[in-house]
């Protein structure tokens, strides 16, 4: 699949090379690059996932890097229900009804 100028994509970028680490950084950490990932619209007229491409982030930064993903999704969540969380937010609602009771609106 291409993306297309205008696409939605994910870019990866070194950031630093190993030996350009800062020295106070862990040693497991020295061994490797800092990347980065960023989403932004394709610049490009077209491009395949591996090719060196220009976005355009949201906030307007242009940025260079390797194409990774076309429209990316969001794979993020808030974990699983933790009931403690659910019976605290009961009591707070409870809690906070009751004070309201008096209050003109």
């Amino acid at each position: 699949m291409k993306a297309k100028k205008g696409q939605w994509v994910q870019i990866h970028k070194v950031v630093l090379n190993p030996e350009e680490r800062a020295p106070q950084v862990p040693e497991d950490t020295k061994l490797v690059p800092l990347v980065m990932r960023v989403k932004g619209y394709l610049i490009d007229e077209e491009a395949s996932v591996g090719d060196l491409v220009s976005i355009e982030t949201v906030a307007g930064r242009k940025v260079v890097g390797r194409l990774i993903a076309i429209e990316p999704t969001y794979t993020h969540n808030f974990g699983k229900h933790v009931p403690v969380l659910a019976e605290i937010d009961r009591e707070f609602s409870q809690l906070a009804d009751s004070l309201n009771e008096g209050e003109e609106k």
